[in-house]
């Protein structure tokens, strides 16, 4: 293996220490002691019973929104990918790095995902402190001596409604009484949600779920639509695969209609099972007098924001896209970029007889890729790779 393939492959090991660092921290705040917000003993909204038993226990939820994404992950790359347009006559080796680097983008963008929801849940329930549902049953106070523990309040005109400190427990095991201080945000909601509408995510785009759409650029392969240079210097690598006619003259031969059409209803059905999973996890938090309704929403939204980006960073739109993750970042951009480089692809200048000066995408920054010759198609599967970059491969 080359010296830059070996640096690419150290970028992508030290974006896993990184992702291993930032739950690190997550940990470091959950051993953390939160927050204790004063209270006053006559609040309703904290005075629900407490449910030693809850619903989804926290190894249940790691199962839930960890392991069963990253073995679901797994299936879908080693079985499905690259998808039935992969061509027949494709040699194992290629084939096997697809699989791998497709099993790899999907386990980094989960993890990234998970990782990022439990270090800001777990701060984020440090700063606050906010009440659980259940504090009062948690704290077990002394009712009868409550003055002593006055932090503010004006008992005189409110008869006796006193603002307390949580010394008033005789709660004796303190990791039940910090819990209790931990309700903004629902971790359950933000790790479940994070985890499992990323796989939600994953599973729409391999099987291609979308709401149809109209494609705002041409209707062709060419990579000349796909970035900023002008058209006369991004011809096809492969100048043999079929192009449809540019946009002017489009509408006169496909009609609106038949540019796009719905995915069969069944296909649903595996998206939406991590996402009704979440759901019912949000509800037992609710039921099980562990969180009020605003934690529980807020952690659905920040761990399905979450899962958007870590999808995100790692694969292509489901709207643009064929299912496929992006490619590999540029070897001389492994480990960053300066800024106004163009991001973590390069271009290079190729010339021969049949394309003088075009330019190849990411061009010098694989082994395999260069030998594949128009290796963007072959990746998505679309188009084969030319003749001489099929001998290449053998």
């Amino acid at each position: 293996m080359a010296t830059t393939s070996r640096r690419l492959i150290a970028s992508y090991v030290f974006d896993w220490f990184v992702i291993l660092a930032i739950a690190a921290v997550g940990a470091g705040f959950w051993r953390v002691t939160p927050y204790h917000r004063p209270f006053t003993l006559v609040d309703p909204s904290i005075a629900f019973p407490y449910v030693e038993h809850e619903t989804f226990s926290v190894a249940v939820l790691a199962v839930l929104a960890l392991i069963f994404p990253g073995v679901t992950i797994f299936l879908v790359s080693m079985i499905f990918v690259p998808g039935p347009s992969g061509l027949t006559w494709a040699p194992f080796g290629p084939t096997l790095r697809r699989k791998l680097w497709e099993l790899h983008t999907g386990w980094i963008g989960l993890a990234l995902t998970l990782a990022l929801s439990f270090m800001f849940t777990q701060g984020m329930r440090n700063l606050f402190g906010k009440l659980r549902p259940d504090l009062l049953s948690r704290c077990d106070p002394d009712y009868e001596n409550q003055a002593d523990y006055a932090l503010g309040g004006f008992p005189q005109v409110l008869n006796g409604l006193y603002l307390v400190s949580s010394t008033i427990c005789r709660q004796t095991d303190k990791a039940v009484l910090n819990e209790g201080f931990a309700s903004f945000p629902s971790g359950h909601a933000s790790y479940s949600w994070a985890g499992l509408f990323y796989l939600a995510l994953y599973l729409a785009s391999k099987l291609s779920v979308t709401v149809p759409y109209l494609l705002p650029f041409s209707y062709t392969s060419s990579s000349s639509s796909t970035h900023a240079f002008t058209t006369k210097n991004t011809t096809r690598p492969d100048s043999s695969s079929p192009t449809l006619p540019p946009p002017s003259t489009q509408h006169h031969q496909i009609p609106l209609r038949y540019q796009s059409a719905a995915p069969p209803v069944y296909l649903l059905v595996p998206p939406l099972i991590p996402i009704c999973l979440a759901i019912y996890i949000c509800a037992t938090r609710y039921t099980d007098f562990r969180h009020h309704g605003f934690d529980i929403i807020f952690g659905a939204l920040m761990g399905i924001f979450l899962s958007w980006f870590g999808f995100r960073m790692y694969h292509l739109p489901i709207r643009r896209g064929d299912g496929s993750s992006w490619g590999p970042r540029s070897e001389g951009k492994a480990f960053g970029t300066l800024l106004g480089s163009g991001g973590y692809r390069e271009f290079e200048r190729k010339r021969d007889d049949n394309h003088r000066g075009d330019l190849e995408w990411g061009a010098g920054t694989s082994h395999e890729m260069n030998r594949l010759g128009s290796s963007r198609e072959y990746a998505n599967g679309t188009v084969a790779p030319s003749s001489s970059a099929r001998q290449g491969m053998v």
